[in-house]
């Protein structure tokens, strides 16, 4: 729910008769809370504030602070604490613990599945379905995550540990933990040993002599970040969450050949997602260490997956983020921005940028590139088709927000200002408004009769005595126009992006410099996810002139790119044909040259 941001409403202080109340809720919320402990928890005179705010789908939420902390929050009448809570009382909720590395994919909005649950030798608490239930960390007692049961303990343990076990509500590095001081967990030891595995593996090291390979030390940190973690110990992990058991992996990384033997069965064992995953991490690493310069941020994120990522990608295979466990490649670099490997920005609207990498990162340095691998080869397949066909075009939809003169005519259907609808959802509306009030004309269905709310929303003050009926394709019209213009751009392997207004479509003049020279200058390049020095180097090689890349006039971090000539022929060959953007975005192609006939 707060993997987004969310929009803050009001924010005000929590006075007696409603700190009471609170109280009286938290007591019947939380049963087990002591007196003391409730007294503790809703204080007397310490400042407490209640936030109202709107969830990034439009959910109306309430947020109780202490102490510049969130502590609570509640979603239609049902109170939950936040993990700033649990760390204070880590045993108010059932808990159920998960590996480290399944963190990241919580606080990315994913639910948790039951087969990264670890059971403990002792069992599972017993729960029914919806059971408020804590998430934590094995090694770490501290919560990292609220969730709701999907199951009761029988139904996992009945379903083979298979399926979905918790729909998350709220996560440690999610952005209601942000909203607070940004504490890490404390390190709580387990009350219980977790598995009959991990004993007997311990059990064995210890009579070898032996330390374990993963280990929870008391940094908080190493619970909760994978970060944290050697890039072997990743794939380790990966590795127990699917196939192996912990004890393989662990007498494995003692012995370097035992090892790599291991490696190549685990690699073999593991689901096509998660080997992916692990492409994904190599040629990220292999990118960053041997491809990018700090000369070339800032560097848009669709430039650095294509032109450096893929090109890092072993022969006979292909990167595709659909198939890895992010989804998104603006999810998998939000992993790795929480690692502290690099820094994203979103410098101009809707158009996110690497403008940070650390270089000196452990991660970094360890990274070998993998034996065998041919650098120049994936160069020379960068150039020859990269370019050309690994750009997708983003799929663009207009969308319309509701205004404040069109609420009446909304608000029947449970939208209010600021509602997001697309043409189809706004037409449905409209048709079922007009039929619940029964305003189709009854000699001529063809006709809508208006009435006092379809006069004020769509009416023009000096129509509105003359116009008593209005055709369906007028009323439908009449509607959409005077809603907010929105559009929806999706690019490759990234999240939605609404914008304001209509998209603005590729902007290509022609220019006239000194002595008569024509010059060709393209705008907007940036938000069809297009990289303007890539276009730039490319035309510049097609057509063998000049170009160049310069800021847009009266812009702050927009650029156009300048070429010599007026090039339109390539330009609209390169966008229309290789590209495949549709004609619709692109403004200015009838400037082209026309050619002359042969005789």
């Amino acid at each position: 729910m707060f993997s987004r941001a969310f929009r803050v409403r009001s924010n005000t202080a929590i006075k007696g008769s409603d700190r009471r109340k609170l109280r009286i809720d938290v007591a019947a919320a939380f049963p087990n809370l002591s007196a003391e402990q409730l007294t503790e928890f809703i204080p007397n005179k310490e400042e407490l504030n209640v936030i109202k705010m709107y969830s990034h789908k439009g959910e109306a939420v309430t947020v109780y602070m202490n102490n510049r902390n969130p502590i609570l929050f509640e979603i239609e009448k049902a109170l939950y604490p936040t993990v700033y809570t649990l760390w204070v009382y880590p045993d108010l909720l059932p808990a159920f613990s998960t590996w480290p590395p399944v963190l990241q994919k919580l606080a990315g909005g994913a639910d948790l599945m039951l087969p990264g649950v670890v059971v403990p030798s002792s069992g599972f608490p017993q729960v029914e379905r919806g059971t408020l239930c804590a998430v934590t960390l094995l090694g770490n007692r501290a919560p990292v995550a609220v969730a709701v049961a999907t199951m009761s303990t029988a139904e996992m343990l009945a379903a083979g540990m298979k399926g979905k076990g918790f729909a998350v509500l709220h996560t440690y590095l999610d952005h209601l933990w942000e909203y607070g001081d940004k504490s890490y967990p404390p390190t709580l030891a387990p009350l219980i040993t977790y598995s009959a595995e991990k004993e007997s593996a311990e059990n064995e090291e210890e009579t070898e002599g032996k330390q374990p390979v993963i280990s929870f030390s008391t940094d908080p940190l190493q619970h909760v970040d994978i970060g944290d973690l050697s890039l072997k110990e990743r794939d380790t992990c990966a590795i127990v969450m699917g196939k192996e058991e912990l004890h393989e992996d662990r007498a494995a990384e003692t012995d370097e050949d035992a090892n790599t033997e291991v490696q190549q069965e685990a690699e073999d064992s593991r689901t096509p997602q998660e080997q992916m995953d692990a492409l994904f991490n190599q040629c990220f690493f292999h990118a960053l260490k041997c491809k990018v310069k700090k000369s070339d941020l800032p560097l848009l994120t669709s430039t650095f997956l294509r032109s450096h990522m893929f090109s890092c990608c072993p022969a006979g295979q292909q990167l595709d983020i659909k198939k890895s466990s992010y989804k998104k490649f603006s999810k998998f670099l939000q992993c790795m921005q929480q690692q502290k490997i690099l820094h994203v920005k979103e410098l101009s609207k809707g158009v996110e940028s690497i403008v940070e990498v650390d270089w000196k990162h452990p991660d970094i340095r360890a990274f070998a590139v993998p034996e065998g691998f041919s650098s120049a080869s994936a160069a020379q397949d960068s150039k020859n088709e990269d370019r050309g066909q690994v750009y997708r075009a983003p799929e663009i939809i207009p969308l319309y927000g509701v205004s404040a003169k069109m609420v009446p005519l909304f608000q029947e259907s449970g939208h209010r200002k600021g509602s997001i609808l697309s043409s189809s959802e706004v037409r449905n509306i409209i048709i079922n408004y007009v039929k619940t009030n029964e305003l189709v004309d009854e000699t001529n269905k063809n006709f809508v009769k208006v009435n006092a709310i379809l006069c004020d929303c769509l009416l023009d003050k000096s129509e509105q005595d003359e116009i008593l009926n209005l055709k369906w394709d007028d009323l439908l019209s009449r509607c959409l126009e005077r809603l907010q213009p929105l559009h929806q751009v999706t690019f490759f392997g990234q999240e939605p992006i609404v914008r304001k207004g209509n998209i603005e479509p590729i902007d290509i003049n022609i220019a006239q410099r000194s002595s008569n020279k024509k010059v060709t200058i393209i705008k907007n390049l940036e938000l069809y996810g297009l990289d303007p020095q890539c276009v730039a180097n490319i035309l510049q090689q097609k057509v063998q002139a000049s170009a160049t890349i310069t800021p847009v006039p009266g812009t702050k971090d927009r650029v156009q790119v300048q070429i010599q000539g007026n090039q339109i022929h390539h330009l609209a060959k390169m966008l229309l044909e290789e590209y495949q953007l549709p004609r619709k975005y692109i403004q200015g192609l009838e400037k082209a040259p026309k050619l002359g006939r042969k005789k």
